[in-house]
């Protein structure tokens, strides 16, 4: 009985303690780093048999074969000489990559630092002919459900980067760590013509115009001549701004959307691009393109993109010294965008694919929206329009007043 009640006398003892020092604690998601050789990430390209995507990218399209961008994974090749029943050929491992462009029969990919280029001549023989290190910014992927960062898992030297990051719920006590890195203040982020290239969507943070590839980085354009396709040569980078998100070209410009405007280049002189004008809206996510006079933004807030409204905005042009905005129209969640004729075609996240009519640009009429699952982008071809969803490429022919579905392959 003695024993009993001296049991329970430490029990309540425990229990007091506990509550007294609770708020002395918190529970938090601790991100440790994912760690690789540089020279481990340079021997890692191969190509594999066709696998499942884990996180749908950028689609670019090239003549019957459509590439669809795993984030940081690599590239999905597609067969689509039959677009009612696409067929995955391969999956291109490239860890680090974003972004591509091809021209003739080379392939232009980032990885991290590096630009690489591939001979896809003989789609069955892929093969790595070229790979220009350190031409682009490492940025270390951004560990979006962390509450601080491990430090000490983090590489000391340049001889490693950050691939990824390992996430643990923790209890610890509440002080400074001299360790862990408060994510909320984090400055980082994650690290986007002639007739021999092919058509990327408006996220595109590459474009190859002529004889040059253009590749945005969140502050430089980086040009690179590919006079000799198979051996690409790094020109001078142009300061371009901050929060560089995505390039698009018509005729001798370059548009560049970033997060708090739309930037105008000029490449009368092809290796050195030189500043025009530009167009400042509020702080958010912004992919843009272009159609004779009239520039098409669409702006995505929320998130890390910083306004709370998402809208489309149509800006003059015509005097590409001074851009006008002329109309905004409410969205829900946009991303990328495309034009053909008198059609306007907007990917509006989980409200679907919506469809304009913009033959009286300025003002632009919805016409009809179709409900796809976080529409990301469109590429909006002579003969069909091809868009990528949430694991899913969607392929519509054009009706006179609006689309029809020709498939929807599973990725």
């Amino acid at each position: 009985m003695k024993i009993n009640k001296l049991l329970l006398c430490l029990l309540s003892l425990l229990v007091f303690v506990s509550c007294a020092n609770d708020d002395d604690y918190e529970t938090v998601q601790v991100a440790s780093a994912i760690t690789m050789s540089v020279a481990e990430l340079r021997n890692s390209t191969s190509v594999l048999p066709p696998q499942n995507i884990s996180e749908s990218g950028k689609v670019y399209v090239k003549d019957h074969l459509i590439l669809i961008n795993d984030k940081k994974e690599g590239i999905h090749l597609i067969d689509n000489t039959n677009p009612a029943n696409p067929q995955k050929t391969a999956f291109l491992k490239v860890l680090g990559s974003n972004d591509m462009e091809i021209k003739g029969d080379y392939l232009y990919v980032d990885s991290y630092m590096d630009l690489v280029v591939f001979d896809i001549s003989n789609l069955t023989e892929i093969k790595e002919v070229e790979r220009l290190e350190d031409v682009f910014p490492y940025y270390a992927p951004y560990p979006v459900d962390a509450t601080y960062i491990n430090y000490n898992t983090c590489p000391q030297d340049q001889k490693a980067i950050v691939v990824g990051w390992n996430i643990k719920e923790e209890r610890r006590k509440i002080e400074d760590n001299p360790v862990y890195y408060d994510v909320s203040n984090a400055a980082f982020s994650e690290s986007f013509s002639s007739s021999e290239t092919g058509q990327g969507g408006s996220l595109a943070r590459f474009k190859i115009v002529n004889n040059y590839l253009y590749a945005v980085d969140y502050s430089n354009i980086n040009v690179f001549d590919i006079s000799n396709l198979n051996t690409p040569q790094k020109k001078e980078s142009v300061e371009a701004g901050f929060d560089i998100e995505t390039i698009f070209n018509r005729g001798e410009y370059l548009f560049l959307g970033s997060m708090n405007g739309l930037y105008i280049y000029d490449i009368k002189t092809p290796a050195v691009p030189s500043f025009v004008s530009e167009f400042r809206h509020v702080t958010s996510c912004d992919p843009v393109v272009v159609d004779g006079d009239y520039a098409f933004v669409t702006l995505r807030g929320g998130n890390f993109c910083g306004a709370i409204n998402s809208s489309l905005r149509v800006i003059d042009i015509s005097d590409i010294m001074n851009p006008v905005e002329k109309s905004s129209y409410t969205l829900e969640e946009p991303y990328g965008l495309g034009v053909k004729n008198d059609k306007l075609y907007v990917c509006d996240g989980d409200a679907g694919l919506k469809v304009f009519d913009k033959k009286d640009v300025p003002s632009v009429k919805l016409l009809e929206t179709y409900d796809v699952e976080k529409a990301y982008d469109v590429i909006p071809l002579a003969n069909n329009l091809i868009m990528i969803g949430d694991g899913t490429l969607y392929q519509y022919s054009y009706l006179e007043n609006g689309l029809e579905l020709v498939s929807e392959f599973e990725l």
